[in-house]
């Protein structure tokens, strides 16, 4: 059962990427010029990739549900809880940090911005690709390995 999807259009795509680049980079030089220890500091970079792969794992999982493509129980379960779990991580982190409630305000809202807007470019790229826009395979120059090519 796969459902029609629209090509977005080149200023929807356009405005997707600049959310993320803003989320991400927004998040990153807050980091970068925070006065915090390099472990604090790695532990809210890994919540940030952390929340960006379970983010787009979790669009993937519901629009190939959508689409009948099947995905397993436990996958879509986890994908969930990752996102919920990265979120947490996240709320923990800044409520027992040192900061003025401003910084833990816009480490919160860099970090949802970046995580809608991997959301919205998974969701553009699967689109473009179903529109045969983009290639969603790989090209002459990156071909998969066959079993016929490949040597035992």
């Amino acid at each position: 059962m796969s459902s029609p999807s629209q090509k977005p259009s080149t200023a929807f795509v356009l405005a997707s990427w600049a959310a993320l680049f803003a989320g991400i980079s927004a998040y990153l030089v807050g980091l970068w010029n925070a006065e915090m220890a390099l472990s604090e500091k790695g532990f809210y970079f890994t919540v940030l990739m952390y929340g960006l792969f379970a983010a787009v794992s979790l669009q993937k999982s519901v629009r190939d549900r959508i689409e009948g493509i099947p995905v397993t129980p436990i996958y879509f379960g986890l994908s969930w809880a990752s996102v919920g779990l990265a979120i947490t991580l996240l709320t923990v982190g800044l409520w027992n940090a040192g900061m003025l409630l401003s910084e833990k305000g816009f480490y919160g809202m860099a970090f949802l911005l970046a995580l809608f807007a991997a959301v919205t470019v998974q969701k553009n790229t699967r689109d473009l690709a179903a529109s045969g826009e983009i290639a969603s395979e790989p090209g002459p120059r990156f071909r998969w390995p066959s079993s016929s090519t490949t040597s035992e």
